[in-house]
């Protein structure tokens, strides 16, 4: 976008990502085009992604309610500092082949790249349960204890995103999560029983792992 200009699409994008933030369903990001930057490919492979950080249970998974629309926008627009020049002295060669030209991390082009290695293979043409594992491997190297000078990874950036597009949504904010429109008084010591859902106001999208 930076090597580009602002466009008008660049504009209804970031519309629709201001109307997901106030409330409005995620499925409103879906009217907006963005194939000039994402592939078909890339879509599917970050929507079974998001699948499969939150799958479906008695309520619809990330990629059942769109997760993937709102990481697409938030990419684009650069949420979470994910269109900031990376310092690539200090990237491994796995990252900085993802490089574009201004510096800033292809962040969907290096996911294709981590899940088909991930999967040995075409990701999306593996199995279920191979996805699955795939996607778990790829977090559990993300968070395993290293160095803690290393350069952190994608994976990190991406998943932070997967997790606030759900839990912003309609879904994740009133069905996964309890949701009070106005909060009542003050209780310092509420009764918590085994299966009580969070309150969707102590969640914050920054604590996760």
């Amino acid at each position: 976008m930076a090597d580009r200009g602002w466009t008008r699409r660049d504009t209804l994008g970031g519309a629709a990502l201001f109307a997901l933030a106030v409330g409005l369903p995620v499925a409103v990001v879906r009217a907006t085009d963005t194939s000039d930057t994402v592939s078909d490919r890339q879509r599917a492979i970050l929507r079974e992604t998001a699948q499969a950080v939150i799958p479906r249970t008695a309520t619809p998974g990330a990629g059942d309610i769109g997760a993937h629309d709102f990481v697409i926008l938030a990419l684009a627009h650069g949420l979470d500092g994910t269109r900031a020049p990376a310092s690539s002295a200090a990237l491994p060669v796995t990252v900085t082949r993802h490089l574009r030209s201004d510096g800033t991390l292809d962040y969907l082009d290096w996911l294709e790249w981590q899940l088909d290695a991930s999967a040995r293979g075409d990701f999306l043409g593996a199995s279920p349960a191979r996805r699955m594992a795939a996607v778990a491997a790829v977090d559990q190297a993300a968070f395993a204890e290293t160095d803690r000078d290393a350069p952190e990874s994608p994976w990190k950036k991406l998943k932070a995103l997967i997790l606030t597009a759900y839990y912003t949504s309609e879904t994740g904010g009133s069905r996964e999560l309890q949701y009070e429109l106005v909060p009542g008084k003050w209780e310092p010591d509420l009764p918590f029983v085994p299966g009580s859902r969070a309150w969707s106001s102590d969640w914050t999208a920054v604590e996760f792992s």
